[in-house]
């Protein structure tokens, strides 16, 4: 299974950095371009540093994980994943900036994430957006209205609280598994509503 994942620069880097280590683990090829901001968010917000030109993928997303990502660079629309004759099983952005929310929903694409999510629009294919901001603005509502019209998810980072969590790790992973549920990715990270 292929899939494409943009961490855009929103806050909430953590989402994104656990969904490409779950997928990683459940044996998923995993697509990654991240937004430039991500050079101020990622220390910011975990820690760690990260040059996008030239990740460390190890340090960001774990050792185990580096085989299964194929990282492009966000200026790179040239690549693969640009191009609708590159098949993939879905595309994340994952968290998705309002900013990215806005162009992607007028067809504007300045960089790569954005050019996947308008990949995955044309070609038909699963998309799911991650919005993570609070609140929400007219103009983000319609640019979400008008992505869900054109056949994307519109999945919020809003972790459930029936699983009880216990730390920020069961919340956050409570989003991945919505978003693992969207793409087909069967793998249980969380009790589900019934279970034991």
């Amino acid at each position: 299974m292929r899939i494409v994942v943009g961490i855009s620069g929103a806050s909430g880097t953590v989402y994104g950095q656990r969904l490409v280590s779950r997928l990683a683990e459940a044996g998923v090829e995993v697509y990654l371009t991240m937004s430039r901001t991500l050079e101020q968010l990622f220390p910011t917000e975990l820690g760690l540093p990260c040059d996008v030109d030239a990740p460390d993928l190890a340090a960001l997303f774990g050792a185990a994980a580096v085989p299964r990502i194929r990282y492009r660079r966000p200026e790179n629309v040239a690549a693969d994943i640009a191009s609708g004759t590159f098949v993939v099983d879905g595309t994340v952005i994952c968290p998705a900036s309002t900013g990215l929310l806005g162009r992607v929903s007028v067809g504007a694409s300045t960089n790569l994430l954005e050019r996947a999510c308008d990949v995955a629009l044309k070609e038909r294919r699963t998309l799911v957006i991650v919005p993570r901001e609070t609140p929400l603005s007219t103009i983000h509502l319609e640019a979400m209205l008008k992505l869900s019209q054109a056949g994307a998810t519109i999945l919020p980072a809003s972790p459930g609280f029936y699983h009880r969590p216990r730390s920020t790790d069961d919340l956050v992973d409570f989003v991945v598994q919505k978003v693992f549920d969207r793409l087909g990715v069967r793998r249980d990270l969380i009790t589900r509503w019934g279970g034991a």
